[in-house]
């Protein structure tokens, strides 16, 4: 019985201590939000370039243990409480594996289970990754604001044949474009590129310069753009100032090594300055860095002779519009904004508008028609042209055409005659027009009052003939009425006649037949004054009563006061001789 209870002594003991053990000792808690890194003191060794160990194995584990309470046996583990990995809203997490196995060659883009650059990535939200074997890089997501697309350019796979779209598993630019909106793409495996749809605009200024006014720049005086928008398109500007700064150290390098000659083609000057001519024995001092404060500003100008020799210059715009179902080949073939503009939309303008300028004289650029006509077959030519292009141009707009001053004024001076004569002579005809306009509303002030009269005439008319029929409707309702009180009476008058006629009918057939009943009656009885005492008799009232009294001989009333009328009960004493 002894050792019994020492047994379970000792296994109560045994289970206290243990508990004891496990939740003073080996008992730790993980926070919402963070995460425990274990390392294993113990287990079987890594092998070489094994950075994280696997359950058995000692080292840091690539397994992090979540929030919550765990045990583990301090003699054999160690822990480090550490962040989750969480993205916000609006942005990607890229994977770099420091563990896994190796890429095949030719491949930098990893699965799960690979060491390398991951391509899928981390959306919105918490990740639990050991940080000693994963890099997590956080980058905006792809936001294509409305009014653009983005071309999507792979940039892992093998490499697709010249001038095709890449297909699945190739490198280079893919046909499908994304709408506006929100991608999360892995930078490191596609590149997106925001492109404008829709309608953009180049405007050259003359010997001034130019630029191109880009939908960007058009949204943003209406509208605020939230933060991803903004990210995107300040990306895509400074892509766009690379290539322009690229563009800008070619020319230079150009214009230093040409001869001033060369300028007569393509004329390009600084913007807001004119061409300096070309030095004869100074070296060229350094140019000084570009400008890009007014992002795709133009340095060329159109400029070319007139038929007659004169030289004329343009200021103009040009309206084009990508479409998204051609955009991706444009970018493709010559790529973005910039160097669609610098080499098809530039080149096109100034060949188009110098061959068609050379065919009209300095004064057609003068005068409304010719000018009007130059710009709509600048228009349609140019149109044509870049349509082969896959860019549609809706207009070529001249703003103002730069004419020698020699050949200017005096057009201009005949213009202005011809056109104050023309000013003068419809200065006469609305003096005429306003004298008819008077006579007319003159006649149209005496129809009026004429109507007014004829209206009150009509109306004096109307209202007269309306009270001679109502008085005609009275007096013939009146007539009426008495002609019916007419009828009436004679009904009533025939009335009263027929019924005193009946009555006088029936009172003499009455009383007649009751005189023959008393003829008939006295007949019966054979004596009239029996006839009388019958009929006294019978009308008498039937509650009368008749009481005899004897008196004495040769008296009517005898002891008439011992006689009690009222025992008699008002009845007549009559007295009769014997």
């Amino acid at each position: 019985m002894s050792k019994t209870r020492f047994a379970a002594g000792a296994v109560v003991a045994l289970a206290l201590a243990w508990l004891i053990w496990q939740w003073g000792f080996c008992r730790f808690y993980v926070d919402p939000g963070y995460m425990a890194i274990l390392t294993a003191k113990s287990g079987d060794a890594l092998p070489p370039g094994q950075i994280l160990a696997q359950p058995g194995q000692q080292g840091i584990q690539e397994q992090p243990l979540g929030e919550g309470r765990h045990f583990r046996n301090p003699w054999l583990y160690e822990y480090k409480i550490m962040p989750v990995i969480a993205i916000p809203p609006g942005q990607v997490g890229v994977v770099t594996a420091k563990v896994g196995a190796e890429l095949p060659p030719g491949e930098f883009l990893a699965e799960p289970g690979q060491k390398g650059i991951w391509r899928r990535v981390l959306g919105p939200g918490k990740h639990r990754l050991n940080p000693y074997g994963y890099q997590i890089d956080i980058v905006d997501a792809i936001s294509i604001p409305v009014g653009y697309v983005g071309v999507v350019t792979s940039l892992s796979g093998r490499q697709t044949t010249p001038d095709a779209f890449a297909g699945p598993g190739e490198k280079g630019v893919r046909q499908d474009i994304l709408q506006p909106g929100l991608y999360y793409v892995n930078p490191k495996e596609l590149q997106v590129d925001l492109l404008e749809i829709g309608v953009n605009q180049v405007s050259l200024l003359g010997k001034t310069g130019g630029e191109v006014i880009t939908k960007a720049q058009m949204a943003s005086q209406n509208m605020a753009m939230e933060g991803l928008q903004k990210r995107a398109l300040a990306d895509q500007k400074e892509k766009r100032m690379d290539y322009l700064a690229q563009q800008r150290v070619q020319e230079s390098a150009t214009d230093s090594s040409s001869p001033a000659s060369n300028l007569s083609s393509l004329r390009k000057a600084a913007p807001g300055k004119p061409a300096a001519p070309a030095a004869s024995a100074a070296p060229p001092k350094p140019a000084p860095p570009p400008d890009f404060s007014n992002l795709l500003s133009l340095n060329q100008f159109v400029e070319f002779p007139s038929r007659d020799g004169f030289e004329i210059s343009l200021d103009m715009t040009v309206e084009f519009e990508f479409l998204p179902e051609h955009i991706a080949w444009i970018y493709q073939s010559y790529g973005d904004l910039p160097a669609v503009v610098d080499k098809i939309i530039m080149p096109q303008i100034l060949s188009v508008s110098r061959l068609k300028g050379s065919a009209y004289r300095a004064k057609d650029f003068i005068v409304g028609e010719g000018r009007e006509k130059f710009q709509n077959d600048l228009t349609e030519a140019l149109a044509r042209t870049i349509e082969e292009k896959r860019i549609i141009v809706h207009d070529a707009l001249i703003r103002h055409v730069n004419v020698p001053i020699q050949i200017l004024d005096p057009i201009q001076q005949s213009s202005i005659a011809v056109e104050q004569d023309l000013t003068n002579k419809e200065k006469q005809n609305t003096a005429r027009k306003q004298a008819e306009l008077n006579t007319e509303l003159g006649l149209v002030e005496q129809r009026r009052r004429q109507v007014a009269q004829e209206t009150e005439k009509l109306k004096a008319e109307i209202l007269a003939d309306q009270d001679k029929q109502v008085a005609q409707l009275r007096a013939e309702t009146l007539r009426q009425a008495a002609d019916i009180d007419k009828q009436t009476a004679r009904v009533r008058a025939d009335k009263t006649r027929t019924l005193g006629q009946a009555q006088a009918t029936t009172i003499t057939w009455v009383e007649g037949e009751k005189a023959k009943g008393f003829e008939l009656k006295a007949a019966a009885f054979g004596d009239s004054a029996a006839f009388t005492l019958w009929e006294f008799a019978h009308n008498l009232n039937p509650d009368l009563r008749v009481t005899i009294l004897h008196a004495g001989p040769g008296t009517l009333w005898t002891d008439v006061d011992k006689a009690r009328l009222g025992d008699l009960g008002g009845a007549a004493v009559l007295n009769k001789p014997r």
